[in-house]
């Protein structure tokens, strides 16, 4: 199950799972019709599930993980991959922008990977928790409180579900997506001045395309990472070596 699969980050993830032979169960509260439509020339299965995920609590969760399950018949891998961006000058940010931010790119990963743990739990199998946190989740930012607060908080939720769920054959790790060319960037993509400042500092000469998670995303849903617990990969063309 691929949350935020309508497109971007989360589309290229659940397609390149489908390409590696996985069935997909897409998420989101955008139309999937895209999604769903190419997973199955990939010789693959996709079922589409509208939610907001934005109001997800321990309930809710259960319904979408059960509703997984009856669609696929079974449930080994979730990426936590939805999310939104807020921004604002820190003395002027909002309740609501605070808020929102939070309960999607935080809250709704945190009772999901709890809903899907206990569903691997009674499978018996182990499972594969994937999150999406960000180069935020290292830095500061600007503009972005609620957005830093979030990813950060996820970095820190992926070695804290690790160290609980690792006994129970369950992995929890992160994808920490660079500079992408995604809604999220076209702000700072239109400045020329901030765009060319980010490009300068990337090693690689170019903003990353969502395909560039494909490889890692893959790696971290099959058992070539079998032994890998809490660990957080970027995939940022060397940004954070600069």
């Amino acid at each position: 199950m691929v949350t935020g699969a309508a497109r971007g980050l989360g589309q290229a993830i659940a397609l390149g799972l489908a390409e590696a032979g996985a069935d997909v169960v897409a998420l989101d509260l955008l139309d999937l019709d895209e999604t769903c439509g190419r997973v199955p020339e990939l010789g693959r299965r996709c079922h589409a599930l509208t939610r907001n995920l934005g109001e997800t609590g321990p309930e809710s969760a259960r319904e979408v993980v059960e509703a997984c399950v009856t669609a696929l018949g079974r449930l080994d891998i979730l990426v936590n991959n939805a999310g939104i961006i807020r921004r604002a000058e820190a003395l002027e940010f909002s309740r609501e922008d605070w808020e929102d931010v939070l309960s999607l790119n935080l809250t709704s990963a945190f009772y999901l990977s709890q809903a899907a743990a206990r569903f691997f739990v009674e499978q018996g199998q182990g499972g594969k928790i994937i999150n999406v946190v960000s180069m935020l989740s290292f830095q500061g930012g600007v503009l972005v409180p609620s957005y830093v607060a979030a990813k950060s908080g996820l970095a820190g939720l992926t070695r804290a579900l690790a160290n609980e769920w690792a006994s129970r054959n369950i992995n929890v790790n992160a994808i920490a997506p660079g500079y992408m060319e995604t809604e999220v960037t076209a702000e700072i993509r239109a400045d020329q001045r901030r765009a060319q400042e980010v490009l300068s500092r990337i090693p690689a000469g170019r903003w990353g395309a969502p395909s560039d998670l494909k490889g890692v995303a893959v790696f971290l849903a099959s058992q070539a990472s079998s032994y890998l617990h809490s660990a957080i990969i970027p995939v940022d063309g060397g940004w954070l070596a600069r």
